[in-house]
Parts: structure tokens; C-alpha cells; sequence
């Protein structure tokens, strides 16, 4: 089962943009996650295609599972 930490955030052109962290550490410490989200804000460290990012929207694990199956 693989987890993503996906953090969202709203761009200057008023769409979303996200960041995803695979295998997050739990259980999710909130209050570091925003800290974090509000630095990479403050220092324009990264931005997607549409623009900076400029708020926080969320932050959300998502898990998937995935199952292989041998077919040769």
C-alpha cells in the first residue's frame, strides 16, 4: 500500500497547485505541515504551471493499493 502526503495550495492565478511527498511520516503532525507549507510560501521555493504559490488550501494522505498479477 503506498502513501502520498499531497499538499495543496492555492497559486497567484487563483488555481490549485500540489506538492507530494511520498511514504509521509505518521501520525501526521499538523502543526509542522503548516509551518512547512507557510515557509515554502515565504520563499518561493516552488510553484506550479499555474504561478506561485500564495495559501495553504490542505494537506491529505492518500494511499493506493496496487496488486500485480504474473500473466507470462
Amino acid at each position: 500500500m503506498a502513501k502520498v502526503l499531497e499538499l495543496e495550495f492555492l497559486t497567484e492565478t487563483g488555481k490549485s497547485g500540489k506538492l507530494s511527498i511520498n511514504d509521509p511520516i505518521e501520525p501526521i503532525d499538523t502543526v509542522a505541515v503548516k509551518a512547512v507549507m507557510d515557509n515554502l510560501i515565504a520563499t518561493n521555493v516552488f510553484g506550479s504551471s499555474n504561478g506561485m504559490f500564495v495559501s495553504v488550501e490542505g494537506a491529505r494522505v492518500v494511499e493506493r493499493n496496487v496488486t500485480d498479477y504474473d500473466v507470462m
